[in-house]
């Protein structure tokens, strides 16, 4: 075990490695992104199984993310007050147990309330590790920690594709859920042993503020996804799609006001967003996980529609993504502590939307395996260089009694993006099938079944439409540009780095 000195900028006792303690919530973590990936894999043998459509299979991802997002605010403070160990605890044994109701539903209906409990339970153990990361690694070196983190979503990347296709292919989609079970019972008792008993702080919480995001959130989000369906007019009696939309945004509005004026303690402290790179690192994230959500889909879609591969062989072709994230994430993470984020994180924004701009020309029919595995090596490029800088920026200057508000606040943002990239890239993908295959109905009937090819007729139009879908996260990426341009330089970078705690693996 490495001693190593106090220091102001952490609750961690003198003398105690933080890298156990890390490793271990790190599992669960792990498998939060591995369901999410693993998911996207799934979803046309999910639509085909239920007899359900697209707009429907949809929600197994939104609800899931929706339900994932909008506690984070409140399940952040519920670490500080409570301890992040014994909420990290509660929310993987909640995630643990729903998983294993995903896999025994029949029924799309019951597959989307199972998933909202999932994503009760994600939502409660998120912030955990990221709270133990800022509260027991010295701002100096929290680069390095972040690292793990950065690493830990590229290897889900490549493991939750993998496995799922697998899983597809020879058991059925049931048991990308059952999977869970085992490795959550795991990830439960290192937890339970190497996780210490942190410092908990007083807070109460804002139960009006909790109501407004929550309804403010699901009007926007069901809005954007179901607008296609209603043609972007009326849903039922006065209810509108545009009234609906506006109406969420309008509740969002009231949300903020409110925070800005709530005496004790608001969800969102919004003192936090008076640190430049806290700011700027929230919009950053909210993009990277729009674009990374947003993206997976009509890949897949593309892969085993068109191409007609299985769910194993479309997983495939996102390894080199997955493996260079895994590769350069510790390089990156030991950068993270020494360089200007300006120029890691525009790195990883402009290497990540040249790849998929790159990804949209050979997203056709007649492209070559190798022409696509291309394109997706340089967006693990990409990734490598998001993850661990703007994790490590935002977290770096918050103070420990708001570790736990600070997470909560930076992983909604991050959510929110994915909620808000799975809706809108719903609607997208059914506005262009609709353009460019006028007869093909949004429920994609003849296309649902994984690894079935589609007729030739069909299979260039539907091609074109899922590559005019990826524009969307590309051009999200792109405006990350004018995010990575605006942060400041940090106080570590002024001041030689601390050393840092040895790694254990």
């Amino acid at each position: 075990m490495t001693v190593r000195e106090p220091d102001a900028t952490t609750d961690q006792p003198a003398g105690v490695n933080p890298w156990p303690a890390l490793w271990a919530m790190v599992i669960g973590f792990f498998m939060i992104l591995v369901d999410n990936t693993i998911v996207s894999v799934a979803t046309p043998a999910i639509l085909d199984d239920l007899k359900t459509d697209v707009g429907s299979v949809i929600w197994v991802t939104s609800a899931y993310l929706l339900a994932y997002a909008v506690p984070l605010l409140v399940t952040g403070r519920l670490g500080d007050r409570y301890g992040p160990k014994n909420v990290y605890l509660i929310g993987l044994t909640i995630f643990t147990l729903s998983s294993l109701w995903c896999g025994l539903t029949g029924s799309i209906e019951m597959l989307i309330t199972a998933r909202v409990v999932q994503g009760l339970g994600a939502s409660m153990m998120t912030p955990q590790t990221m709270a133990v990361i800022t509260r027991t690694f010295p701002a100096a070196n929290r680069g390095s920690a972040m690292a793990l983190w950065g690493a830990t979503a590229g290897m889900a990347t490549l493991v939750g594709p993998i496995l799922g296709g697998v899983l597809v292919d020879g058991a059925g989609w049931e048991w990308i859920f059952f999977i869970n079970v085992p490795v959550g019972i795991v990830g439960f008792v290192m937890a339970w042993r190497l996780v210490p008993s942190l410092e908990t702080h007083s807070h109460t919480f804002d139960w009006v503020g909790v109501g407004l995001s929550a309804v403010g959130m699901f009007c926007l989000v069901f809005g954007i996804q179901e607008g296609e369906k209603y043609d972007w007019g009326t849903m039922t009696g006065i209810i509108s799609v545009p009234l609906l939309i506006a109406l969420g945004l309008l509740i969002l509005a009231a949300f903020l006001w409110w925070q800005s004026r709530i005496q004790r303690e608001p969800l969102v402290p919004l003192g936090l967003f008076r640190d430049r790179n806290f700011s700027l690192a929230n919009a950053g994230i909210s993009l990277v996980s729009f674009a990374i959500t947003s993206m997976a889909l009509p890949f897949m879609f593309y892969a085993q529609a068109v191409r007609g591969l299985s769910p194993t062989k479309s997983a495939l072709l996102l390894v080199p993504m997955a493996l260079v994230t895994g590769i350069l994430a510790p390089f990156v993470g030991r950068l993270t502590d020494r360089l200007h984020p300006r120029y890691l994180v525009g790195t990883g924004f402009a290497a990540s939307s040249v790849a998929l701009f790159w990804l949209i020309q050979v997203t056709t029919v007649g492209s070559a395996v190798w022409e696509i595995l291309v394109p997706m090596a340089l967006f693990g490029v990409g990734n490598a260089f998001l993850w661990a800088p703007l994790s490590a920026t935002a977290t770096r200057n918050l103070p420990m009694a708001s570790a736990g508000a600070g997470a909560g606040v930076y992983n909604t943002t991050r959510q929110v993006g994915a909620v808000l990239g799975s809706a809108a890239i719903a609607a997208l993908m059914e506005a262009r099938l609709s353009a460019n295959l006028p007869s093909f109905s949004g429920s994609m009937e003849g296309a649902q079944t994984a690894g079935q090819k589609l007729p030739a007729e069909v299979a260039g139009p539907f091609a074109d439409a899922m590559a005019q879908s990826v524009v969307l996260p590309a051009v999200a990426l792109a405006l990350g540009l004018i995010v990575a341009a605006m942060f400041a330089r940090p106080a570590h970078a002024t001041r030689p780095a601390a050393p840092a705690p040895a790694a254990e693996a």
